[in-house]
């Protein structure tokens, strides 16, 4: 659906912000990477800064307990965020997430070998910012997750994990699905790198994924232990705020798979990731899609899919680390444009670890998303809301690491909403991971 503006002048002013922070950072790239790039020698600073988390080992208690197989890990990721110009409201919102994980290894206890159990609780508090925005795709993902608009706390893994050999598991349970669709550059959840949902996952698949929900499926690891190959079936549907037993497989099944092959362009690490969605559910409103869609209503029909793609390439490797460099990113996706109001999405940038010695441990990012409006679904929100055409944004950011507990991220998003009404917004503000 094609997009016609008569404010280009005034979109061109507030692009000006992010345009000069793209041109800063390329500035920055071209600096030389150092060979001689090293750790902080942490043990050397007050304990507040070399300490990883902020309540400690809990005088021995907390290794004694990851020595017999238990690790608890648990964050708090803070927003101060603000509409500048544009959108709907000006003004500035607080708002977070809380996530609370357990991992036992079951083979430590005594259980059975290679046998894992995962438990996770989370909680959003605090302000959304989309609505100030007036946008679909969430400018602060996880403040919004794991259901929008509540603060209490839900309980979105209980998942059991089988490996089988070394490289091959098997996984059941209840689970969220925010780890898939991974990029070395364009991931973290929305709490270490990006903070817009367009550059933590493909947003392609919001209307066949749901964020948590029970399934099962298997994995195939790769030479440096992450997923090759992903296979998982799943309740067609959402079920955050429930244990989902009475749920399953009520209204169809979901078939997910994803293939992430690496790569040695230019003798340099990367992935490709082909990956594909099929659910078979009943769609008859929006508002039933993983992005806070408003609830219109559409067609009755069975079945939805969507296939999507991303890549990440380093181009500058630093020396001693083959993780630590940075590099360009892409994703691209389409969908049913029957069910799905997105009927393709594309996304490009360049991010990873800042160059040079000073700063090791900082990482940055520069993106822009392109989200087509689908041609069907477009009129229905045209008849509730105004005109409507395609959405597109930018972000840059920068991650501090203050200390290896906390890191702090200034962000600043140039969005242009899909609904024409509302003009482009400008989007700072600062973001702030403590990891207890």
């Amino acid at each position: 659906m094609a997009t016609h503006r008569p404010y280009h002048r005034r979109l061109a002013r507030a692009a000006q912000p992010c345009l000069t922070a793209g041109l800063l950072w390329a500035v920055a790239l071209a600096l030389p990477a150092r060979a001689d790039l090293l750790e902080p020698d942490w043990s050397e600073m007050p304990w507040r800064y070399r300490t990883t988390q902020l309540t400690g080992d809990w005088f021995g208690v907390r290794p004694r307990l990851a020595d017999s197989g238990m690790t608890l890990q648990a964050d708090s990721t803070n927003f101060y965020v603000g509409n500048t110009t544009g959108g709907a409201h000006r003004t500035f919102d607080f708002g977070g997430h809380g996530d609370y994980v357990l991992t036992t290894d079951l083979g430590k206890l005594g259980v059975r070998e290679g046998l894992f159990l995962k438990l996770k609780a989370e909680h959003r508090y605090g302000e959304t910012i989309v609505g100030d925005v007036g946008c679909f795709i969430s400018p602060t993902l996880i403040a919004d997750l794991p259901v929008y608009n509540s603060e209490q706390l839900y309980l979105t893994n209980v998942l059991l994990t089988q490996m089988v050999s070394e490289t091959v598991g098997v996984y059941a349970g209840k689970m969220d699905t925010l780890d898939g669709d991974m990029n070395a550059f364009a991931h973290g959840r929305g709490k270490t790198q990006f903070s817009n949902m367009a550059f933590v996952f493909n947003p392609i698949v919001g209307s066949t994924v749901p964020y948590s929900t029970l399934g099962a499926g298997f994995m195939v690891l790769g030479d440096d232990g992450t997923p090759l190959f992903i296979f998982s079936v799943l309740n067609s549907t959402d079920t955050t705020n429930s244990s989902g037993f009475a749920e399953l497989f009520n209204d169809g099944v979901l078939l997910s798979a994803s293939l992430r092959l690496p790569t040695r362009f230019w003798d340099l690490p990367g992935h490709q990731l082909f990956g594909a969605t099929w659910n078979n559910r009943t769609y008859n409103s929006l508002g039933e899609a993983y992005i806070e869609y408003p609830n219109i209503t559409i067609p009755t029909t069975r079945g939805s899919w969507c296939l999507y793609w991303n890549f990440d390439q380093y181009l500058v490797v630093e020396s001693g680390d083959a993780l630590r460099g940075w590099g360009p990113f892409g994703r691209a996706g389409i969908a049913d444009d029957g069910t799905s109001p997105l009927a393709w999405f594309l996304s490009f940038g360049i991010g990873g670890n800042v160059p040079g010695y000073a700063r090791p441990n900082d990482t940055f990012g520069v993106g822009w998303y392109y989200a087509s409006t689908s041609d069907q679904i477009g009129p229905l929100i045209t008849a509730q809301f105004g005109p409507i055409g395609n959405g597109q944004g930018l972000e840059c950011y920068y991650n501090y690491q203050w200390t290896r507990a906390i890191r702090i991220t200034p962000d600043i998003q140039f969005i242009v909403p899909a609904l024409q009404q509302f003009d482009p917004s400008l989007v700072v503000g600062f973001r702030a991971q403590l990891i207890f």
